[in-house]
């Protein structure tokens, strides 16, 4: 159990408003957030609510215990665009085994990926196609889901579809603040004249020979998007949970839906009590897109050089991700990857001088956590501690802060220095005193001082020219 206060404060999208965060069963902290559709390798963006959410499961279980949280998060493995790239990929195979193909090869690099960026597995991570018809196991299903929102007059059958009908849900459109009057189509089709209302989505449409699909009452077909992560969250949270996290961007259609369909199915006032989202993302200022020429995947940014012309670690990229509060919009660049970079630096250099012994997560890093995840407030502490750190040799300060980056996913070890760009540097800083360009020669020491790197003047006892040698400072 954490040294720190529960006094725990969350911004709940449902309310717009901070509220304490008063758990249904403190033994059973439950949590859904929205994961991957495996299509393709995650961008950049998809890494934002793995590492904001990663972030808040860590300091639940440090509020609560580590066996007292259930974090769920999904996997979409059936969708359109999934059949799609299964075609263009393995146009040899039949489409189920094109499918597995592709789906598999997807979640694995997203698995890898995440894990470089410094998130813990989830407790349970469901695949929405092991939920689309009832289970032995006795768990929810969509299927099943499905017929009670049929039975409760919620859903209809037109056109060879279920459709829910939001004019049955008075409340409808609580999460996103809109009025039925104003909604626009819920799914993933055109508003069509079989729909009783606009906003009426897609729960079950039928499949054709060549689509994947599964047998139900209403004929061969696959799920409508919404319906999964009411199916999933209830097999393993329950029919009303904690916190429902994801990106702005799944406010509406998809979480308003997945309220709907709950609710509805359930009979409950609420899916969850507390609803969560990470603000959007831009790269360089602007939209990512692959018609702007800035749309890079996780992967691309670990093992390429096409971000800035160099690799990135996983925990640079964590760090630069948390550094902007994670309800505001974040500026994706060069420059911020570069600051997160120097700011680890420092840290790792000073948690180096901590002894083996474990301390506690400083009490201020979970206070600082628990005002709705304010990381920018728990960063300058841990910057004062690497301060306090280096410039006392304070061995409790540096051993706070190495709890404190252990407790938030950072790795300790002190990257490798690269001696060819030293040499370099070194190189150019002695034609520069050689050119009497004392200033720019200062700048180079200065910037390979701020990377760990000491530079030591002296001269060749032989000749007597100036020799530059240097370490890492720990």
């Amino acid at each position: 159990m954490s040294n720190g206060s529960k006094d725990l404060r969350l911004h709940n999208t449902l309310t717009r408003t901070k509220e304490d965060f008063v758990p249904i069963d403190p033994d059973n902290v439950r949590m859904y957030v929205c994961g991957p559709t495996v299509y393709d390798f995650a961008h950049i963006g998809n890494a934002r609510p793995a590492i904001v959410f990663d972030v808040l499961y860590r300091l639940l279980r440090q509020l609560y215990g580590a066996d007292h949280v259930t974090y769920v998060r999904n996997i979409t493995d059936v969708d359109d665009k999934i059949n799609a790239r299964a075609l263009r990929d393995f146009p040899e195979l039949p489409l189920n085994e094109a499918i597995g193909k592709v789906t598999k090869k997807t979640a694995d690099q997203y698995h890898k990926d995440v894990a470089e960026l410094g998130t813990l597995p989830p407790t349970f991570e469901p695949h929405a196609t092991e939920f689309v018809q009832p289970r032995t196991d006795g768990k929810a299903d969509m299927i099943s889901l499905i017929q009670r929102l049929i039975e409760r007059g919620h859903a209809y059958e037109a056109a060879g579809e279920v459709l829910f009908d939001t004019g049955s849900m008075p409340d409808y459109g609580q999460l996103s603040k809109r009025n039925l009057d104003e909604q626009q189509a819920g799914a993933r089709i055109a508003v069509d004249a079989h729909k009783k209302n606009p906003g009426d989505f897609v729960l079950w449409k039928l499949s054709s020979p060549e689509e994947p699909g599964w047998d139900s009452p209403w004929g061969r077909g696959r799920p409508g998007w919404h319906i999964e992560c009411s199916a999933m969250s209830a097999a393993y949270l329950g029919e009303v949970f904690d916190i429902h996290g994801g990106g702005l961007d799944l406010i509406f259609p998809h979480h308003e839906n997945e309220i709907a369909q709950s609710r509805c199915a359930h009979g409950t006032d609420v899916m969850a009590n507390y609803w969560m989202h990470n603000g959007f993302l831009q790269v360089e200022g602007r939209k990512m897109s692959k018609s702007e020429g800035n749309f890079v995947t996780i992967n691309e940014l670990l093992e390429t050089e096409k971000f800035g012309g160099r690799k990135w670690p996983g925990d640079v990229l964590r760090l630069a991700m948390l550094m902007t509060h994670y309800r505001e919009p974040i500026d994706f660049s060069v420059r911020k990857l570069e600051e997160a970079e120097n700011t680890l630096r420092k840290w790792k250099r000073a948690a180096d001088m901590a002894p083996v012994d474990a301390e506690p997560v400083p009490a201020g890093i979970v206070e600082a956590l628990c005002d709705d995840l304010a990381t920018s407030a728990a960063f300058q502490l841990m910057s004062h501690l690497a301060g306090q750190a280096a410039g006392d040799e304070d061995e409790k300060a540096a051993a706070a802060l190495k709890s404190a980056m252990v407790f938030l996913g950072f790795e300790l070890q002190v990257a490798e220095v690269d001696k060819e760009a030293i040499a370099k540097a070194i190189a150019e800083r002695l034609a520069l005193i050689a050119a009497k360009d004392w200033a720019s020669a200062d700048r180079i020491r200065a910037e390979l001082l701020e990377q760990g790197v000491q530079l030591k003047d002296g001269k060749d006892p032989a000749t007597g020219e100036r020799v530059t040698t240097w370490e890492v400072k720990r």
